[in-house]
């Protein structure tokens, strides 16, 4: 294992903790908010100092990791960031234990939404937009991960080779600084356009700037403790709507979008997804009735980009509909999770096939993935099987464990499945009454461990444990 070359990469992710740390003792300071003052200025110390231990480690070190490796930093980015952003929240006003903390900071960092508090209203300015800000940089870390290490080709359980990647990594030293800024300023981008329509629509300034940390992120931390609070009119129904459904698309359509037109032909898995989402809200707009569709629309992306956010309370026999949703997820190289739409599609056009061969074996058929050059290949059904075999797994264990410690059947399946895909408990699920504090200890380890798992796939974990017993 080459653990210099891994802390080479380790220590360029707590920089953006730093930054953020300096921004709230700015923020604190310009605006009298001294109440966690000091819990700021130990996180940015505590953060350049790992910076630069880790950096004096990586000296002369190997900087193109392998694979594995490439999954085991994944792994540490998580846990190590999630400890650095959990710093503010254990020594706050609010008395929070180190598991309430960092429960708090993996659920901000992997863009999950669960939360320890249950009234927002109380809390520090400067710790609402600690919270979202976790979100943001969590999402821009997974971006740059699934880029940069997932367009592996000789590992394609993640299938990036399947979509729109210009910036395919063939070498990750060489290409780590081209992706992260055009990652960056893409992903800025749509946070700022965000931003900036939220406060023309009339949020206020500070609720517009974490909202749009916390939807392009397809996170859930509100700076309010409900959404209705801040989406009052159709306006900014259509802004939200437009920013979780951008935010489920491949970063880089935004791109296609204002230099090149003629590479939006490429995006075949965004408009599938989009026309997944038009037809997904017909449906549901139909069956329900009693409501616009802009907000059935709303619910719907929400849920496949895995943010969970909503001010509606469909009918009870709906819950398990946006559930399903949350399961498909959205583009390939997006924030969002969930076992990813061109997973499904390959999985359920393969099935449709088998089933026409075995009708007229010498039938010629199309296996085309949305009628790109790519085919579908048993490399392709056996990763995205292993995929959704290893996703109910984890419903499983998870469920299993939260069954065992006193949450209702019901309540531990629907918690499970959110987990693993990164969505907020919300009342699109029938699922908001949960009060994560009161949770037992192993419990919130274990959603803890489910989250993480969840970005990075329960399959990665398994590759892993794979490499280590080989070796020994």
């Amino acid at each position: 294992m080459n653990f210099k070359g891994i802390s080479y990469y380790l220590h360029l992710s707590c920089y953006p903790v730093s930054i953020l740390s300096f921004f709230n003792i700015l923020y604190s300071s310009y605006f009298d908010h001294y109440l966690n003052l000091d819990s700021y200025l130990l996180t940015l110390v505590i953060s350049l100092l790992s910076a630069l231990i880790f950096y004096f480690i990586s000296k002369n070190a190997e900087k193109n990791i392998k694979f594995y490796e490439q999954l085991f930093l994944i792994f540490l980015v998580y846990f190590f960031v999630s400890l650095l952003i959990s710093i503010p929240y254990y020594f706050s006003y609010y008395q929070l234990t180190f598991v309430d903390s960092f429960f708090e900071a993996v659920s901000g960092l992997t863009t999950t939404g669960f939360t320890i508090f249950t009234n927002v209203k109380i809390l520090d300015p400067t710790l609402i937009i600690w919270r979202s800000s976790s979100h943001w940089i969590g999402g821009l870390f997974f971006l740059i991960f699934l880029i940069l290490i997932f367009s592996n080709f000789k590992k394609e359980y993640k299938l990036t080779h399947l979509a729109h990647n210009p910036d395919k990594a063939t070498n990750l030293f060489k290409d780590t600084n081209k992706i992260i800024t055009k990652v960056f300023f893409l992903y800025f981008f749509l946070t700022s356009l965000i931003f900036i329509l939220f406060t023309f629509s009339g949020i206020r300034l500070f609720n517009s700037f974490n909202l749009a940390m916390t939807i392009s992120s397809t996170g859930a931390f509100l700076p309010t403790n409900e959404l209705s609070n801040l989406i009052k009119t159709p306006a900014q129904s259509i802004i939200l709507a437009m920013g979780l459904t951008f935010s489920a698309l491949n970063i880089y359509f935004f791109y296609s979008l204002f230099t090149n037109l003629n590479t939006l032909k490429k995006h075949y898995e965004d408009i599938a997804i989009l026309i997944a989402a038009i037809f997904f809200s017909l449906v549901l707009f139909f069956s329900i009735g009693k409501t616009t569709y802009l907000i059935i629309f709303t619910n719907v992306v929400s849920s496949i980009s895995n943010s969970g956010l909503s001010s509606y309370n469909p009918p009870n026999n709906f819950y398990l509909f946006f559930i399903f949703l949350t399961i498909i997820g959205g583009s390939v190289i997006s924030n969002s999770s969930g076992i990813k739409f061109i997973r499904i599609y390959i999985l359920f056009k393969s099935s449709v096939l088998e089933i026409f061969k075995l009708v007229s074996p010498n039938i010629v058929l199309d296996q085309s993935i949305l009628k790109t050059e790519h085919k579908i290949n048993n490399e392709n059904i056996n990763s995205s099987f292993l995929i959704f075999i290893c996703f109910f797994i984890s419903i499983f264990l998870l469920s299993s464990v939260l069954s065992a410690e006193g949450i209702n059947f019901e309540n531990s399946f629907k918690l499970s499945i959110l987990a693993i895909t990164n969505t907020v408990n919300s009342s699109l699920y029938g699922i908001e009454e949960i009060y994560f504090s009161n949770l037992f200890t192993s419990s919130k380890f274990f959603l803890i461990l489910f989250m993480v798992i969840g970005k990075i796939e329960l399959l990665s974990l398994l590759l892993i444990v794979k490499k280590v017993i080989r070796r020994n």
